[in-house]
């Protein structure tokens, strides 16, 4: 931490040293036109590659996107193996797509988006749900990177809706749209939902409402309005079988921004969600998926503030008025700041059959998983400040709380701790990231991240009273009790579109 600090301490003072003295690095030059489209259809897409280095993970998966970044997770596979890596997606999903935007008269447009996660480095769609079934009751200390998803290799497992638009009477989508959260936690995160290093986004229970499969909603319609500085919002799904959850879901947004603040709230429910349990809870060569059932609840406050610093004047000659005049890039100060809070409940309406996202089927629902409600509350603060020649640093900070609850009628032990998944628990994430943007198209990144959880988020862990041990292997890890930790860092470049 104390070297991570003074890295990013020391990063700073270049910087400033660097624009005191009016010097400005050297731009890339940029092959790629800034106006892409082509009919109303302009193709976007992000490539997000690089190295990491992890002092506790887990290996690449045959499948899985990505290294388990956060011990802030269902599979509790950590065995104390330090991991080099080609990484990807670490700043951002890596995905291709298409949006549409074409005029269709009377200030009114026709929207749509079609967007998908990839693997770039296996040249796959991204599949979460997968990555259980390659480690199926395997041992911990033998299993690659696994993580519960709501990318599960459908052929579009980001967004896919269509719409209308219009500025006086707002916008209305319908399809596989982002949760409000999701869009919400994307816009006010300080690491913008970047998997190395943020819990935003590298879990999805935040974005989900506290179901990651939840994160977005499938048959869903959404609604915004703008009424000056004001935003206001109402969405609606009936959900259905293999996708985020069984049974219907809404949410409501509000928001608004004046001068350089900006905040939100929103509200969600959802029923009949979808968690999938830990890859060593499966049977061997299993086919099919483990899964808690619940019904969610999250409340919502975010908010950040961007100060300026330097003039923002034209761009243009001042003899000319032939050239369109574009403001000049200024220094920028934000500070953000957020807080959730997440309900997982037993069900109202038990799923006793059912795929998960993506189809995969589900074997084992478990509907009384949440006897006692579990409760997260989330708080996160960071600041990132903007040099107007293109370099970016943030730092972040990340803390959970998680109650003492019941599953299955077994509540957390009188010993407490890391005895059982169900005893209170905290987890605490601090990130530093540097980016430099070399052009409008590319940027280069280094960041490091440390991350633990204490209590119940502990339990289950190798070494820590709960672990699973099948087919007869065990693994010798710390002492019951003790906290997990992992840091990483991470660099690399990332192409968007």
């Amino acid at each position: 931490m104390k070297k991570a600090l003074a890295i990013a301490l020391a990063m700073t003072g270049l910087a400033s040293t660097a624009y005191a003295a009016d010097w400005t690095p050297p731009k890339v030059p940029d092959p790629i036109p800034d106006n892409l489209t082509w009919y109303g259809i302009t193709p976007i897409g992000a490539l997000d590659l690089g190295f990491a280095y992890q002092t506790n993970g887990r290996p690449l998966g045959s499948v899985v996107s990505g290294l388990e970044y956060s011990p802030f997770t269902t599979t509790r596979n950590y065995t104390g193996q330090s991991i080099s890596t080609i990484q990807h997606s670490a700043l951002q999903q890596s995905f291709i797509g298409v949006k549409v935007e074409e005029p269709l008269g009377g200030d009114w447009k026709a929207i749509a988006r079609l967007d998908t996660g990839v693997d770039p480095l296996k040249g796959t769609l991204s599949d979460g749900c997968s990555s259980f079934i390659q480690n199926a009751g395997v041992a911990y200390n033998q299993q690659t990177s696994n993580a519960d998803s709501g990318r599960c290799g459908q052929a579009f497992n980001g967004q896919l809706w269509g719409g209308i638009s219009n500025a006086q009477y707002g916008t209305l989508t319908i399809g596989r749209t982002n949760s409000f959260q999701l869009d919400g936690i994307a816009a006010f995160d300080p690491m913008a939902l970047s998997y190395a290093l943020s819990l935003l986004g590298y879990s999805g229970t935040n974005g989900g409402a506290g179901s990651t499969e939840a994160a977005r909603w499938d048959n869903s319609a959404k609604y915004v309005y703008d009424y000056g500085p004001i935003t206001a919002g109402a969405m609606y799904s009936n959900g259905g079988n293999a996708t985020g959850f069984f049974g219907d879901a809404y949410a409501f947004m509000f928001g608004g921004h004046v001068g350089g603040f900006s905040a939100e709230a929103t509200y969600t429910k959802e029923h009949g969600a979808v968690n999938l349990q830990s890859a060593a809870n499966l049977p061997l060569n299993s086919t099919s998926l483990f899964a808690n059932m619940s019904d969610d609840t999250e409340v919502s406050v975010m908010g950040k503030y961007t100060w300026q610093f330097g003039s923002s004047s034209s761009s243009a000659p001042m003899y000319t008025k032939a050239v369109k005049a574009e403001p000049l890039p200024v220094d920028k100060f934000t500070i953000f700041a957020g807080y959730s809070n997440v309900r997982n409940a037993n069900p109202n309406t038990p799923i006793t059959q059912g795929n998960a996202a993506g189809g995969y089927q589900l074997t084992l629902l478990d509907n009384n998983a949440f006897t006692v409600a579990r409760v997260f509350n989330f708080y996160w603060a960071g600041a990132r400040y903007d040099f107007a020649w293109g370099l970016s640093l943030t730092g972040a900070y990340y803390h959970v709380n998680q109650n003492s609850y019941v599953a299955d009628n077994v509540g957390c032990p009188a010993t407490g701790g890391a005895s059982a998944i169900t005893c209170s628990g905290g987890y605490d994430q601090v990130s530093f990231l540097a980016d430099y943007a070399l052009n409008k198209h590319l940027d280069v990144y280094a960041g490091a991240t440390w991350a633990q959880v204490s209590g119940g988020l502990a339990a289950a862990f190798p070494g820590n009273p709960g672990t699973k041990v099948l087919q007869g292997i065990t693994f010798s890890g710390p002492a019951p009790g003790h906290d997990i930790s992992t840091a990483a860092v991470v660099t690399g470049f990332r192409i968007k579109l």
